[in-house]
């Protein structure tokens, strides 16, 4: 196993910006120690099970470092999870892509139709009675509307004009939220599975990183790595949705989630040695 003092200064660093994230909602360290205390339970019950043995409290405390009366008392809590700004944003972003790449909802140049808000399809209204569950089609209007998702016509027709969901103002502070939740965890669950994994059955995980770039030309190569980035996933969401349908009518138990992410970060300046490197 790697020296600890490695690993720990690797989860100091990614705990930096998560702890800024928390003193910026004002929450403090006695929260985050009940919270760390409670996941660190969870995961020995849940992950750390000897082979055909029942997970102990008394095991639970030695690999946690609690007493067995905090192991009892953290296993007794509710788990804090709200699942409502996630399901709200996945929601969103279903109807956003099913927009993009289901035939009906296309002209004959691929781009996305102007809809109706009601009738026969193609509709607003049925788009979403289709990926949105029983939310009403007027709610989810308002809500892209207030994104900037989509805008209205002269005539009253509702057409895209982004082509991702991307939550904004004080009133999708908890879609973002489980943004940030999903989308760390995923990064971090990747990186945890390519730690131990055989070189041949490692994920996918990559990055350009680059120390020295002048500031003035940031702006062109942001947009068109958002650009590139765009095209990337909407052909993966294609070939993800044929896949669906190809194997609907298969008896197939075998089901995975797959989330393949992408993301941008560049800091202030540097005054390292200009590099460029591709890890």
């Amino acid at each position: 196993m790697p020296d600890k003092k490695f690993l720990l200064a690797a989860v100091a660093r990614i705990l930096r910006p998560l702890v800024r994230i928390l003193l910026q909602r004002g929450i403090p360290y006695q929260s985050f120690s009940e919270l760390a205390r409670w996941v660190y339970v969870d995961v020995a019950r849940r992950e750390f099970q000897l082979p055909g043995k029942k997970q102990t409290r008394s095991r639970i405390s030695v690999m946690t470092g609690l007493s067995r009366k905090e192991v009892l008392r953290l296993v007794e809590q509710l788990p804090p999870t709200d699942d409502s700004g996630a399901d709200r944003h996945h929601r969103a972003a279903r109807i956003i892509s099913a927009w993009l790449r289901q035939p009906a909802y296309l002209d004959a140049g691929g781009q996305p139709l102007r809809l109706s808000l009601d009738g026969a399809q193609p509709s607003f209204s049925h788009l979403v009675q289709t990926q949105g569950g029983d939310i009403p089609p007027k709610a989810v209007l308002d809500e892209l509307l207030r994104v900037g998702a989509v805008a209205r016509d002269s005539e009253g027709h509702i057409l895209l004009t982004s082509r991702a969901y991307l939550p904004t103002g004080s009133a999708a502070q908890t879609e973002r939220y489980a943004i940030l939740g999903q989308d760390v965890a995923a990064l971090l669950n990747t990186i945890e599975h390519n730690l131990h994994a055989e070189p041949a059955k490692r994920y996918f995980q990559r990055k350009v990183a680059y120390r020295g770039i002048p500031a003035a030309a940031i702006p062109a190569i942001r947009a068109a790595a958002g650009m590139a980035g765009q095209q990337l996933l909407e052909n993966l969401d294609h070939r993800l949705a044929q896949s669906l349908v190809q194997l609907s009518d298969t008896n197939q138990d075998d089901r995975r989630e797959l989330l393949f992410g992408l993301y941008w970060y560049e800091d202030g300046g540097s005054e390292e040695p200009i590099t460029g490197e591709i890890s």
